[in-house]
């Protein structure tokens, strides 16, 4: 088992208290129990495992959107956080390598003449994708045509579309097939537009980041090969997901 040194330590969580960031925005990783707003999932789980592994206690804070997930570390208000790896987060944010991989999905009504993602980034489609979330990243850069219409969050995404904003609906595989359960003549568009590489981040603003960084990457390898995660994964009836390479 990896060790941390006092300074990295002091770099790494300032507060002696590990301040955890967790993105509600995505099913796969976090839920909150509606009525004792109790945090689980696969991160909760990542999480409290660091925290062991350095002896501190872990203060969770939730956040309903990645993008205001990774405000809060960019100002410190937080000192670590599960985020998808993206180029732009990346100018602040320090990642470990992914430990986990998820499809995002296009969904459309029944009716509709599109067939495949390739039909999807046309002059004339709008695509509804959840503000500040990976897809929206990822989208504003490959989308050339197609316009983007953007959610409050990814949960928003689907009542947004069904209320008649869009044609095209963008986000979690997952989020999307279990948000249209609640709607019927809906359809998903067959495979995938991308896959995210799920991190720990880290603020580049603390002075021993690249030895905190380094320290956590250890810390997420051991868990990938030791079977931690997969098994958090199974525990916590995660589908459509993968432990990282």
């Amino acid at each position: 088992m990896k060790t941390i040194d006092s300074s990295t330590l002091s770099s790494f969580a300032p507060t002696a208290t590990l301040r955890v960031g967790i993105n509600l925005g995505n099913p796969i990783l976090a839920n909150e129990e509606p009525n004792t707003k109790r945090l689980y999932g696969v991160t909760i789980d990542i999480a409290n495992e660091i925290g062991k592994r350095i002896s501190l206690p872990v203060q969770l804070t939730p956040f309903k959107t990645a993008g205001a997930t990774v405000d809060a570390v960019k100002t410190g208000e937080i000192d670590l956080v599960f985020v998808a790896i993206d180029p732009v987060r990346g100018a602040d944010i320090s990642y470990t390598p992914a430990y986990i991989q998820i499809e995002g999905a296009y969904m459309v009504k029944a009716e509709s003449t599109i067939q495949n993602n390739e039909e999807v980034d046309v002059t004339g489609n709008e695509i509804v994708v959840g503000k500040g979330s990976a897809y929206d990243l990822y989208l504003s850069r490959e989308i050339k045509n197609a316009t983007l219409l953007r959610a409050a969050s990814s949960q928003a995404v689907v009542d947004d579309f069904m209320s008649g904003q869009g044609n095209v609906a963008a986000g979690v595989k997952q989020q999307l097939e279990s948000d249209a359960k609640r709607y019927k003549g809906l359809r998903m568009l067959p495979g995938r537009f991308m896959v995210i590489n799920q991190a720990i981040g880290i603020p580049k603003a603390r002075t021993d980041y690249e030895n905190t960084t380094a320290f956590l990457s250890d810390v997420i390898a051991e868990l990938k090969q030791s079977g931690f995660i997969a098994d958090a994964m199974k525990r916590h009836n995660i589908q459509g997901a993968k432990v990282a390479d």
